[in-house]
Order: structure tokens, then sequence, then C-alpha cells
């Protein structure tokens, strides 16, 4: 029991002289809510609106070719008549310019007609349509694909419907040459095989059906959860330098001597950073819902769970950060270094889902990158309590490891 009351009392001492320091305060509480209207502001209705997919087709063929009439049929002369969703076709005039533009990665991809596309098509020996992609561009890739397996089918009914009424036209003339007059009279008769190929000026139509509208992602879901984060570590790492100012001017020397064991000592500093970081979770948290209508998605729980322990984790951070440097120079240098260096690395500022995957690897060997992963998974797309488990686990080995470093190198004495 007197155990528990030295770690209270220490706790709040920490306490009292964080609420006094009126900088502490704006720095941990109301400064990052600058960064959360700022970024919200800037980007609120981003994504709000489907982006129109531009499918872009290219000929060797001369002018002339069957090809350029086939663009011709389906470019988009006015996106403004689009249908809601209906992709827009774009003529692109130099094939090696396109080409280039996908492998500098400028364009997704294009759909391509052979030099030979009207000979391998009138004369029977067949044709080959190119797709040339990004292989990231899978949306691309899919749609390219469709309207070339749609260009081909059409083609091919058109040709096998005129080669059916060739065969036929000539077996009539064969069997009644003198009757010229009525073959002419059939062709409508003739051209009604086409059924379900009916003539119309395009080679393909789309048909988009609108379900409600797209609402965009609320910027706080990913921007409150992130500067949480960051300055809830920042200011456990910036924890640091009270210690060692302590461990300088022997106020823990003297609490040893005072009967207080070492224990209580290191548990009371630790309860002290972590009772900051509750506050800061609590109103952040608070604020979000209140002010900026965030949703705490199918998991409350795994929300605050995720908070708690990121809290804990920074807290052993900050302990062990104190046990590392010798002045307090030092360990306010090294907390602004490492706040500042993890936070981008760990999504912070950014969500890590929009950057490339190498980032996203090295955020991994992050705490802040676990953290924001496990935070944009319950809040931005929706998952359960299990789903964030990997992140929970991976901030409790974060923990483990820090404790482990700051108990075995905790001093009361500075020398």
């Amino acid at each position: 029991m007197t155990s528990l009351m030295h770690i209270w009392s220490i706790a709040l001492k920490d306490l009292k002289i964080f609420v006094k320091d009126r900088l502490a305060l704006l720095f941990a509480i109301l400064f990052p809510f600058l960064f959360v209207v700022l970024f919200s502001v800037v980007l609120s209705g981003v994504g709000s609106e489907d982006e129109r997919l531009e499918l872009h087709l290219v000929t060797l063929e001369d002018r002339g070719g069957l090809s350029h009439y086939i663009i011709e049929a389906i470019e988009t002369e006015d996106e403004s008549e689009l249908e809601p969703g209906e992709p827009v076709i774009v003529w692109n005039d130099d094939y090696e310019k396109a080409y280039q533009s996908v492998a500098n990665q400028g364009l997704e991809g294009f759909l391509a007609f052979p030099d030979d596309f009207t000979d391998g098509v009138s004369m029977g020996y067949g044709t080959n349509l190119e797709v040339v992609v990004d292989p990231e561009a899978t949306y691309t890739r899919a749609a390219l694909n469709a309207v070339a397996e749609a260009i081909a089918s059409r083609v091919g009914q058109q040709q096998v419907i005129s080669n059916a009424i060739t065969e036929l036209m000539l077996e009539r003339w064969l069997e009644s040459p003198g009757d010229v007059a009525d073959i002419a009279q059939d062709i409508p008769e003739l051209l009604s095989v086409q059924r379900g190929v009916p003539t119309r000026p395009s080679l393909i139509e789309f048909e988009v059906e609108k379900v409600g509208e797209v609402e965009g992602e609320e910027p706080s879901n990913f921007v409150i959860p992130g500067y949480l984060v960051m300055f809830v570590f920042f200011t456990a790492a910036l924890s640091a330098v009270n210690i060692v100012r302590e461990r300088q001017n022997r106020t823990l020397e003297r609490l040893l001597a005072s009967s207080v064991r070492r224990e209580s000592i290191l548990g009371g500093i630790f309860t002290g950073t972590a009772t900051k970081g509750l506050i800061q979770i609590i109103i952040f948290w608070v604020v979000g819902i209140l002010a900026f209508n965030i949703d705490l998605g199918l998991a409350p729980a795994a929300v605050i769970l995720l908070s708690i322990l990121m809290i804990i984790m920074s807290s052993a951070f900050g302990v062990m950060l104190a046990t590392l440097t010798k002045t307090e120079r030092s360990a306010s240098s090294i907390a602004v270094l490492t706040s500042l260096v993890l936070a981008p690395l760990g999504g912070c500022w950014w969500p890590l889902f929009i950057t490339p995957k190498w980032m996203q690897f090295i955020a991994k060997i992050t705490p802040h990158g676990w953290a924001t992963t496990g935070f944009n998974k319950l809040l931005v797309f929706g998952a359960d309590f299990s789903a964030a488990v990997p992140e929970m686990l991976a901030l409790v080995g974060f923990t483990v490891i820090f404790s482990i470093i700051a108990i075995w190198r905790f001093r009361t004495s500075a020398v």
C-alpha cells in the first residue's frame, strides 16, 4: 500500500507540474488541433466524386484503315454529355509516345490496333489487339481488356455475317443465274441474320446504373488518429527531459533516501507520463466526436484499447529515453528528433495506405506505423476488433522492449 501511495504521489507531482506549465499544455493539447483543423479543411471533400476512367486507344494503321473508323465511332467528343461513371475514350496519335508514358507511369495503359488490322479482318487471316498497361493499374487493365474483347467480338460477328451473306447470295446466283433482280430483293432478308447485332454508330455502348451518391471519406477519421499518435508520443518523449532534470538536481536521490523504493520511483514516473497521455486522448476523442463528427467504426472498444496501448508504449519510450541520456539538452534533442522522424515514417502526417509500398514496409519498424494502421483499419475501412489485433500485439511488443531497457538502465543518480 505504501508503494502505491508513493507511485501516486510522484505521478500527481508530475501532473501538477504539467498542468501549471501553460506552454506544455498548449503544445500537448491545443497545438495538435491546429493541424487537425488545417488538414480537415484541406482534405474535405476528397474522394467525394467518382474519378472518371480514361481509356486510351492507339492505331498503327494509315489513315483510312478500319481501326480509324472504329476509334472515331467510340471516341468521346464531349465529356459533358457522358453519363455518370461512363468512361472517356481518348484517341492517342503516337504509339511510341503512349508506350513511353506508360513506362514512366504517366499513363495507366492503352489499347493498340496493329498496322495490318484492316487486312487481317478483310482477308480472314486474323489480327491481334494489343493492350499495354501498367502492372498496378488493375482497373484500367480490366477495362481495356473488356473493350478489346468487345471490339473483337463485334468485328468478328460482322465478318461472319458478311461471309454468310456472300455465300448465300453466291449460292442463289449459282442456282438461278438469271434472277439477279430477285436476289437483290432478298438482300434485306439476308441482312436479318444479324439478329442481335443492330447497325449503330458506336461499336461499344455503356450502360451505367447509379445507386446513391458517393460520399467522401471524413478527413478527421485519419487526421485525428495520426496526430493523436504523433503528439502523445511527442509529449511522452519530452517527459524524459523532466526525468533527467530531477536526476541531475538529485530529486530522485532524495526520494530514494526517504525510504521510497526504486521501483516506486520508476512506477510513479511512468504513471505520471501515462496520465498525461490519457488526458490527451480523452480530449482528442471527445473533441473529435463532438466537433469533427468522427466515427469510431464498428469496434469503438478496439479504438479505445489501441489508444491506451499507444499511451503505455509512449510512456515506456519516454522513461527509456531518460535512462539513455545524461543531459537535459540531449534528452530534448533526441525526443524532438525521434518524434519528427517517426511521425511521417509511421503515417501520422498522411495515411499510409496512399504511400508507396516501400514506405509502408519501413513503417512496420516504427510503433507509429502499427498504431496508425490499426486506427485506419477501424476508422477508415470499417474493420472489426479482430482486424486490429496484430497492431495491438505489435504495440505490446514495442512496450516490452522499451520497458526492459528502461528498467535495466534506470538510475536515480547522475553519476
